[in-house]
């Protein structure tokens, strides 16, 4: 399929679009209906394309962006271009995809953690934070973990969603990953409360972080 045109994937697209998997994206503020285990064997097909996924994510097609971050070169785009695509990605699961599938393999993702952490905008924000769960986990080496749990200790109460929601991962991953810091973790997490009665599906973790935290060291101990 090489020299594919935007128009052919998105009839393409069109075509895989499912009412039922609409309602349940949107239930979740995802504006699709495309299954994900087809859009991602659509992306196999088409391989690796930077210019169709450059053309595919500026459309304002929710499952078209989702494919872009699939058929990209993730180390190519400049740190301009990867800040700009962020503030566009304003439905959770291109969001999601676009920070784990491309920002976190871009040479700029240190430096537009540090950007983003502080910005204004929630939802960009929420990116900052969900690089820096990232490197809590896998590269913790000069993070200020202390620094992060004082400004979620401050600040995640309060937060807008999608920025708490980033913001308790990191806390849960703080305690799960870092055992001195997790007595003060598992405390910050019972105060605050966020989360406690979020639904959770049968055996599956509890996003609420003293619930995580306990059962992932539990899970490590065993091991």
């Amino acid at each position: 399929m090489a020299e594919t045109t935007v128009a052919e994937v998105l009839a393409e697209l069109s075509a895989l679009e499912d009412p039922r998997a609409r309602a349940v994206n949107e239930k979740h503020g995802d504006d699709h209906g495309v299954n994900l285990s087809k859009l991602r064997a659509l992306a196999k097909q088409l391989k690796t394309q930077q210019d169709l996924a450059r053309e595919l994510w500026a459309t304002d097609d929710t499952a078209a962006k989702l494919l872009a971050t699939l058929i990209c070169r993730p180390k190519v785009f400049d740190r301009a271009e990867l800040d700009a695509m962020v503030r566009q990605a304003r439905t959770p699961k291109v969001h999601d995809w676009l920070v784990n599938y491309v920002v976190k393999k871009n040479p700029h993702a240190e430096e537009l953690r540090l950007a983003w952490l502080a910005d204004p905008d929630p939802v960009v924000a929420s990116a900052g934070w969900a690089l820096t769960t990232e490197r809590v986990a896998k590269q913790p080496d000069g993070l200020d973990l202390a620094g992060l749990l004082d400004v979620i200790e401050a600040e995640m109460k309060a937060a807008p969603d999608r920025l708490q929601w980033a913001m308790n991962h990191c806390l849960a991953q703080i305690g799960i990953e870092h055992a001195e810091h997790r007595a003060r973790a598992l405390d910050i997490g019972q105060r605050l409360q966020v989360l406690k009665d979020y639904p959770t599906p049968p055996n599956c973790t509890s996003p609420f972080a003293p619930t995580w935290i306990t059962e992932m060291v539990r899970r490590q101990q065993v091991k």
